[in-house]
């Protein structure tokens, strides 16, 4: 080989060494999390706070970018905190449940190591442990698009992330009490918006400043326990662009049902007559109806938001039915870039045929004298030793049986007493699977799974059977991760299960997933690659029976 030639293969092999090691940008975050005063809704209690402040600091990054986030817990108990709708791609190691992770012991620190990889949208962050989400501990983590690739709308003049929801001023420690015993926690007191209640004629800062004629994007998300929420802008409309990691069609709207755990993104225009308007938040399929306000400021104006609020949508035998047909507007944009330079659309899930049908049915129960919800007759508890760990160690047998949840929910008349265990469903690596979430009880339910996005392809009344596939939307049904069902209806979404791993599968009211409405859907890849799933940690947490067991790499 002459020396030309030389030259030419090692500046080659060295461009092949960069492109083998570059990685993308790192965002280094340390958390300090304390108990701190609150008072959401002017009554002041004990809140969980992070580095002083509730809601918690903003995570903004870009897609693919790597978090690490140093999380200090200087609490009297221990702490977990889950990043809901981030898919950890074959890493739920870092997922942050307290089926995958060993919870932080007081007084001691880890740190958390993630990639939003492929990814784009509006999520938040909560503690997954006991019902800490009742006092805090939440913030919002936003991922924006990278540079080149489109997004399906102008860059706004600001984005404000509002995290509103129902609340209580019981503190966690008492909620979590009241649920021990045996009882419900009832409903809640109030309404908040960004940790604070404002009424009517109440003087406030504002949520937002805004500008005439400029146009902002508000990042909202219910991060309560309990309620769906309506809200709305006095005088304003607002365009729907995102929800939950993917662009949508842009329709627009007067007021939005967002319900518990689910994420949006809205644009709105200052195009009014400068003064103050009011955000409003009211509570939805609640005999009582819960408000709060926030104040919308035009930077130049003069005069006081008009105490005639936007009146909510339909209620009563009207309510259902209106939420159902706003959903069904919902639409995922075709043509739209999301993480990377090819449409949304180019993915074509209504082509695949489907593998697996599960249907799941929520309960309500009395195991023992004390209040249980379950799926399909199992009512899910934590054990000692993390499912993870147990399955990754080979002692799943120790410590969980797997699949005592069914693919179909028991009939009444053969419906066996409530089984009150962990509960772990196994599910087929890349397979194509339709989930049915049934709804007999009366209150709206929401469900969230961890790892994945689904295609929300149907919601209706009724009773859901086979031939409900022909009204099922194959075409451009937004892709997310929360689906809510309304009372006495069913909801079907469409996923494949390509994310190996151990996934949670809730409901996101927390008291009926504290009390046993979840379950855990075991993802392995046959091949027992790193292709598929990465090796447990160096720095992983041990606990329960694999305590004391060595850190192995089983993945090769």
């Amino acid at each position: 080989m002459g020396s030309c030639s030389r030259l030419i293969f090692a500046a080659f092999s060295l461009c092949l060494v960069v492109i083998a090691t570059a990685e993308d940008p790192y965002l280094f975050f340390e958390w300090n999390v304390t108990y701190g005063p609150i008072s959401p809704l002017g009554t002041e209690q004990q809140g969980i706070l992070i580095n002083g402040d509730f809601p918690g600091p903003e995570i903004n990054c870009t897609s693919n970018n790597n978090i690490v986030v140093n999380v200090f817990n200087k609490l009297d108990e221990p702490f977990l905190l889950t990043w809901a709708g981030i898919q950890h791609r074959k890493n739920s190691w870092q997922d942050g449940t307290p089926g995958t992770m060993c919870p932080i012991p007081p007084g001691q620190n880890y740190t958390y190591k993630f990639q939003v990889k492929d990814q784009i949208g509006s999520y938040i962050y909560f503690p997954t442990t006991s019902l800490q989400r009742a006092s805090g501990g939440m913030g919002m983590l936003k991922v924006h698009s990278r540079e080149l690739i489109p997004v399906p709308f102008d860059k706004p003049a600001m984005e404000v992330a509002v995290l509103l929801g129902d609340w209580y001023n019981k503190d966690h420690k008492t909620l979590q009490r009241i649920l021990d015993s045996g009882r419900s926690i009832g409903k809640p007191d109030g309404i908040q918006i960004n940790g604070m209640s404002g009424r009517v004629g109440d003087p406030g800062d504002p949520l937002i400043n805004m500008v005439a004629d400029k146009t902002y994007r508000l990042r909202v998300c219910n991060v309560g326990m309990r309620l769906s929420i309506n809200f709305r802008f006095q005088g304003h409309m607002m365009k729907l662009v995102e929800m939950e990691g993917s662009h949508t069609v842009q329709s627009t709207y007067e007021s939005m049902d967002i319900h518990v755990g689910q994420c949006m993104s809205v644009l709105v225009t200052a195009n009014q007559i400068p003064k103050d308007y009011y955000l409003v938040a009211s509570s939805r399929f609640s005999k009582q109806t819960l408000t709060s306000v926030a104040a919308i400021r035009y930077a130049t104006g003069k005069g006081f938001a008009s105490p005639d609020l936007p009146p909510p949508p339909p209620e009563n035998n009207n309510a259902v039915p209106w939420s159902i047909n706003q959903f069904r507007s919902f639409k995922w944009n075709l043509t739209a870039s999301a993480a990377r330079p090819n449409p949304q659309g180019s993915y074509h899930y209504g082509k695949i045929n489907i593998t697996r049908t599960i249907r799941l049915a929520n309960s309500r129960h009395v195991v023992d004298k004390k209040l249980r919800f379950a799926i399909n007759g199992v009512s899910h508890v934590d054990p000692e030793t993390p499912l993870k760990l147990a399955e990754y160690y080979g002692m799943a047998d120790r410590v969980f049986k797997y699949d005592l949840v069914k693919d179909e929910p028991p009939t009444e008349a053969n419906a066996p007493e409530v089984v009150v265990a962990p509960s772990v469903k196994n599910g087929t690596f890349r397979n194509f699977v339709e989930i049915i979430f049934e709804n007999e009880e009366n209150s709206v339910q929401t469900w969230h799974l961890d790892g994945y996005s689904f295609f929300a392809v149907a919601i209706e009344q009724g009773k859901w059977s086979p031939e409900k596939r022909s009204s099922y939307n194959l075409e451009d049904a937004v892709s997310r991760h929360t689906v809510q069902v309304y009372p006495n209806s069913w909801a079907a979404v469409m996923l494949t299960l390509d994310n190996a791993g151990m996934w949670n599968l809730r409901s996101t009211m927390r008291e009926r997933a504290y009390l046993g409405q979840q379950l855990y859907f075991s993802i392995v890849s046959p091949e027992h690659s790193l292709r598929d799933e990465y090796n447990l940690p160096l720095t992983q947490q041990l606990c329960g029976i694999v305590k004391d067991k060595p850190n192995l790499a089983l993945y090769t």
